[in-house]
């Protein structure tokens, strides 16, 4: 089975502290998690009358594919209370993102937020990602 090396971008506005670790926790039991990037705290974005957010990433080992992780994580902010509604820049317990693939950056709106782009080069510094 091929091990995919994957960054996934961490975000929450709603008890963030809690739902961080519980995503993380989570994150660990079912993956080989690498490495934890510092969280920082971001202003939201397009819906601006709501509390800030706390953003980070995940480094993690994953024998999943691309779709399978997909929807792991889908089901897992599902867990942790998030609920899909019409406004996509809402508040929310935990957003979790694929963002790097196998040293791919597989999510364009890494290059347009610095807080990605940071959490990216500290956990993969390798990769050097800069704003485009």
């Amino acid at each position: 089975m091929k091990i995919n090396k994957v960054v996934i971008g961490v975000g929450s506005n709603i008890d963030p502290g809690k739902n961080i670790e519980e995503a993380k926790n989570a994150v660990a039991n079912h993956h080989n998690l690498i490495k934890v990037s510092s969280f920082i705290e971001t202003e939201p974005i397009g819906c601006k009358s709501q509390d800030k957010f706390l953003n980070g990433a995940f480094l993690i080992e994953t024998e999943m594919d691309t779709p399978t992780l997909k929807s792991w994580l889908k089901n897992l902010e599902y867990k942790l209370g998030r609920v899909k509604t019409e406004n996509i820049n809402g508040p929310r317990p935990i957003d979790l993102d694929i963002i790097v693939w196998n040293s791919e950056v597989v999510d364009s709106e890494v290059y347009e937020r610095k807080f990605l782009i940071n959490s990216i080069n500290e956990v993969l510094p390798e990769l050097k990602i800069s704003q485009q």
